[in-house]
């Protein structure tokens, strides 16, 4: 079972809706007659699922636009609202009625991760230049049996997007410190009829996002191999102390008015709603909806490390999130043509290009220079290395991340306890 081992110092080489419908892309060589015998026949089109959140977050789409214009080779995009999205990959892949190429998720935590669908017969093998661009402490979450199954997209910090207008307004100056400093910043929000964060209560998603988050200071900075050991048996979340603190900061945010009234309705609208707005001054989302948001909404934001505690020191998540995988039902001709963009993407040209339009780090070819502004305050911990991968993307399965999800909504309607949640999501393991 695939297990992750948590990366050096990240290089900087080596840096992740309306209504489903489809969007055509076609380049201008086409595939019929282009009037000219020098040109070369465009391959054969095919089609990509991706995730949407809203729509000016049609990153995918435009890169893909690119390649076909380039190419001649007609893509097809199926947007997906995001808070639908893994169940239509899984039940589509399952139907045998699923596009040609799909956005999933490395490693084998979530329903759409990359080494549970290959194992299942799911996915089709790459070749090319995709082996090239996955970070080398990341492999096992991109590989059964020696085969690659995925392609990074690209590296996603992510951390409390921070609207710092609104925070400048509502009298807080400076980012807290601490989490103590950030206690007496929810108060000084609340005085001023805002919230400090907003949370997606009603979506376990983005309440297990919230949790590990937390957890990047609380038990990764000081004990980088805990999934390593959890995987052993050498220690338990019931046991650490580190997924307790998470947890209780969760019970104790929640008691001192942190988030927003009703945060157990929360949804994905909320956040977008509080940020955008500057009702909120914060969320844990991916580090990139600090640009489609920020832009949506015309403000600024920035993505920071959630506020270490006592004897912590800052960090912050941060791996390749989302990958580029090909369906094992998809044709030969179609997955000639998919490699070839897998190929095209790669290059570090698009691949900055891509970074840019999503929001994110790039994969190969990014430097301290072209890093995006959202980003600057925690720049240097990217740099030097002080970040954890996103840790579900090593647990054995997506119940583990689902516990911890349903746990913590119970959490904040006081239908369970920290220990509850904790001994679930180790009974979930398995």
């Amino acid at each position: 079972m695939s297990q992750q081992t948590f990366p050096r110092p990240l290089r900087w080489s080596l840096l992740a809706a309306p209504v489903a419908g489809a969007l055509v892309l076609a380049g201008c060589s086409g595939s019929g007659d282009s009037g000219s015998s020098d040109e070369p026949e465009a391959g054969a089109g095919f089609t990509v699922m991706v995730a949407q959140a809203n729509d000016a977050d049609d990153f995918y789409a435009q890169t893909l636009s690119k390649f076909s214009e380039e190419t001649g080779i007609e893509v097809e995009v199926i947007p997906y609202p995001s808070d639908s999205y893994n169940t239509q990959v899984t039940t589509q892949l399952q139907a045998g009625n699923a596009a040609d190429m799909m956005i999933l998720a490395p490693g084998t935590g979530q329903p759409i991760s990359v080494v549970t669908l290959a194992e299942a017969g799911f996915l089709a093998p790459l070749g090319g230049a995709s082996a090239d661009v996955v970070p080398a402490d990341s492999t096992a979450q991109y590989e059964v049996d020696g085969e690659l199954y995925a392609q990074p997209t690209a590296l996603i910090p992510v951390g409390l997007v921070y609207n710092d207008g609104a925070a400048d307004a509502a009298g807080i100056s400076e980012y807290p410190a601490s989490y103590e400093d950030m206690l007496e910043a929810c108060a000084t929000a609340r005085d001023g009829g805002l919230s400090f964060t907003v949370l997606a209560g009603a979506i376990p998603f983005n309440t297990g996002l919230m949790s590990m988050l937390i957890s990047a200071t609380r038990v990764y900075e000081g004990t980088p191999d805990w999934n390593e050991q959890r995987a052993a048996g050498e220690v338990t979340f019931a046991d650490s102390d580190g997924w307790q603190e998470t947890l209780e900061d969760i019970v104790e945010m929640n008691e001192s008015g942190c988030f927003q009234d009703g945060v157990a309705g929360g949804t994905f609208d909320n956040i977008t709603a509080g940020l955008g707005g500057g009702t909120s001054l914060s969320a844990a989302v991916p580090g990139n909806a600090a640009t489609s948001i920020g832009e949506a909404a015309g403000t600024d934001l920035t993505v920071r490390s959630f506020p270490p505690a006592d004897g912590q020191s800052d960090y912050v998540l941060a791996s390749a999130n989302y990958a580029w995988a090909v369906n094992a039902e998809a044709d030969e001709a179609k997955q000639e043509s998919m490699q070839q963009f897998l190929d095209w993407v790669s290059t570090p040209e698009q691949a900055v290009a891509f970074a840019e339009l999503s929001g994110a780090v790039p994969i190969v070819g990014g430097t301290p220079d072209n890093l995006l502004a959202p980003y600057a305050p925690i720049g240097s911990l990217i740099e030097s290395g002080a970040t954890a991968g996103i840790p579900n993307a090593a647990w054995p399965n997506p119940a583990v991340y689902d516990a911890l999800g349903v746990g913590v909504q119970g959490l904040l309607t006081g239908q369970k306890t920290v220990d509850q949640v904790l001994e679930e999501m180790d009974a979930a393991w398995g």
